[in-house]
């Protein structure tokens, strides 16, 4: 069972998502650190010095706090569209790699007789 479960944890599939959830992760913390830090400041500012974040309803004994839930999602549309260009980015790469493929060179003169005659040959055995 042991050889079993290191073979699968080996696999390249499973190392290649463990990269991109560490890599992911980090780059969530940077872009949430951007949006509190950067962004939403001059939001706030536009808005006249509002901090999204404090804005809530009362109800109650309770707050309903809706300015955390749009700094939540302002967090994840710009997540979103960096993964997006990300993306976008490494297709566009990808495809300039694809383009440089060599292709199949044309067979000469000499090659296509060469292989007419081979299967002629062929045929007579």
């Amino acid at each position: 069972m042991w050889k079993e479960f290191k073979a699968f944890a080996v696999k390249g599939n499973m190392l290649d998502l463990a990269i991109g959830v560490i890599i992911g992760a980090a780059f969530g913390k940077i872009v949430s650190s951007l949006v509190n830090d950067i962004i939403m400041p001059i939001i706030g500012l536009m808005l006249g010095g509002i901090d999204l974040t404090a804005l809530s309803i009362p109800l109650g004994d309770a707050d309903l706090m809706y300015g955390a839930f749009l700094q939540t999602l302002i967090d994840f549309f710009i997540i979103a569209f960096s993964i997006f260009l990300f993306i976008k980015f490494l297709n566009k790469f990808k495809k300039k790699e694809e383009e440089k493929a060599p292709e199949a060179p044309t067979p000469t003169k000499e090659e296509i007789l060469l292989t007419e005659i081979r299967d002629l040959l062929k045929e007579r055995q």
